[in-house]
């Protein structure tokens, strides 16, 4: 028998008859409440070695876990201290560096430019600079002051009848179900303040995203939230009736995901609550299946032309496509039933396999994908390889925190950023990875009243406008620090990585192609047979 369980039988058999004896013999026969009050030590003895034994004995003769049969009551320190276990690592282990998605040095920075504070370091950088990997910038001995100006992006190519000037840094996808509706209340505020738009999610448009009047990209999943019909198919006029609102710039037909590319989802009965159920047009309690693919299209060519569709429903306002970057013949696929058709995207968005998600499979968020600067990379050079690069804007998705990460995406070919996490790390997300239990601390991932009440709509969006602001100023010193005089002019050449024990840059490793030679026959090894086996009619 092991030492804790004989101490557990002790205390059953020997320090429960004594305690309670002591506590009879203390009462003397008087058994009022007010005589139980004073007879405090005895008293106290006994209660805990009575809960110790009905504990104990649940522990040894029904409970499932191991631990506790053999170690019964104090086996529960191990899993009391496991529960702590990320806030303990969090606030007293981890260094400034090491955590993960986001570490403490970058939340840092999300905060204080969130609250208007100093933003600065002392003594030196934290990071190991030497690291394969390691990404940086060359600087300019000449630099220049870049006009604010091209803080901006006119979004809309040649098929686009209201192109839409976007910021080069907006609120990435977040539904409102996986967010709160206050912490929805407060990006769209912020982003209605601050002069940039803010994606809904494939949650469709709630009245927490309209309140406020901030710019509205609305991404369309494969289950059509909000623009469906009874049998999941597309709903036209349902999908009229809502973009022909003024405050909805964009549309962005959502292919996959960065962090859980090729899984659909179910939203199940009970979270179909009347509220949900009139934003998505389901029914009130019925569990409703988002499919990994789109049941409107299943070709490159029937992507294009649903595309189309789109974009005329929506008379002629920005319309494009997100995806991550999986298998790259399929990718190359769409471009060449571009070349077929003549439709072109107005923006196609490339979420990395970096990217958050309130709730995924391990696998999936761990194997999946393609991170977003090589992603964004790709999309790029294959664009310009076929000539189109000047048709279709770039927007890049994946885990931006500061200027420099803004900076890196738009020199391997981004145009815009999109950031997610950051902005709700900027209305007081405090990364405790809640975010799928309901439970989240700080109210913004949950549905739970009680917790979202604690997210303050008008504090939180100044913190919203101010991290924007503060974020694509640092975006625009760092281009100028470099010399240019504008974000464009920067390319994949400018962007330099450790790279076995030296330093080459992005375009080197990864390997450019010039304008329109995946059109001829000299097309570099690195893309010639996924550019062969690209079929514009089969994904």
């Amino acid at each position: 028998m092991s030492p804790v369980l004989r101490l557990y039988w002790i205390i059953i058999l020997l320090v429960l008859p004594l305690s309670a004896w002591w506590l009879y013999a203390s009462l003397d026969g008087n058994y009022a409440l007010s005589s139980l009050l004073n007879v405090s030590l005895p008293l106290l003895l006994f209660l805990a070695a009575l809960a110790w034994s009905l504990q104990g004995t649940y522990e040894v003769f029904f409970c499932d876990s191991n631990l506790r049969r053999n170690y019964p009551v104090l086996a529960n320190i191990r899993y009391l201290l496991e529960f702590f276990r990320p806030e303990i690592q969090q606030y007293f282990i981890s260094n400034n560096i090491e955590e993960k998605p986001f570490s403490r040095e970058r939340r840092n920075i999300i905060y204080s430019r969130a609250k208007g504070e100093r933003d600065t370091i002392p003594f030196g950088t934290e990071q190991n600079i030497l690291d394969d990997g390691y990404r940086t910038l060359l600087h300019s001995l000449t630099p220049v002051e870049v006009d604010p100006s091209h803080g901006c992006v006119l979004i809309g190519g040649p098929q686009c009848a209201q192109p839409y000037t976007a910021s080069r840094l907006n609120i990435s996808a977040m539904s409102f179900g996986a967010l709160s509706g206050n912490a929805i209340e407060a990006l769209n505020l912020g982003a209605k303040l601050g002069g940039f738009a803010h994606n809904t999610g494939e949650g469709s448009l709630s009245p927490h995203h309209l309140k406020h009047g901030g710019d509205i990209i609305w991404q369309l999943g494969t289950a059509y939230f909000g623009c469906r019909q009874k049998n999941g198919r597309f709903n036209d006029s349902a999908f009229k009736e809502r973009v022909d609102n003024p405050v909805v710039k964009m549309v962005e037909i959502k292919l996959s995901q960065g962090a859980k590319p090729s899984h659909g989802g179910v939203l199940p009965g009970a979270k179909v609550t009347p509220e949900i159920a009139k934003i998505r047009l389901v029914e009130v309690g019925e569990t409703v299946n988002s499919p990994p693919t789109h049941p409107e299209f299943d070709n490159p060519v029937g992507l294009l032309e649903f595309l189309q569709r789109v974009r005329e429903l929506a008379s002629g306002k920005p319309v494009g496509f997100k995806l991550a970057i999986g298998q790259r013949h399929q990718f190359n696929a769409i471009v060449k039933a571009m070349l077929e058709t003549e439709i072109f995207p107005d923006f196609i968005t490339i979420d990395g396999s970096e990217g958050g998600t309130g709730a995924a499979p391990v696998e999936f968020t761990n194997r999946f994908g393609e991170p977003c600067l090589e992603g964004t990379f790709f999309v790029n050079e294959v664009l310009r390889g076929a000539g189109l690069r000047d048709k279709i804007r770039l927007i890049a998705s994946g885990m931006t925190a500061t200027g420099f990460d803004l900076l890196e995406k738009v020199a391997v070919g981004a145009d815009t950023v999109n950031a997610a996490r950051s902005m709700m790390l900027a209305i007081g997300c405090i990364q405790a990875r809640e975010c799928n239990t309901n439970h989240c601390p700080t109210g913004i991932a949950t549905q739970d009243r009680m917790r979202s009440r604690a997210v303050d709509v008008p504090t939180k969006s100044e913190r919203v406008k101010n991290y924007h602001h503060a974020t694509v100023h640092s975006f625009l010193e760092l281009v100028g620090a470099m010399g240019f005089s504008d974000p464009d002019d920067i390319e994949p050449e400018d962007l330099l990585m450790r790279h076995e024990g030296g330093v080459r840059s992005f375009a080197d490793i990864n390997t450019a192609l010039e304008h329109g030679q995946l059109l001829g026959d000299d097309i570099p090894r690195r893309y010639r047979a996924d550019w062969l086996k690209a079929n514009a009619r089969s994904f």
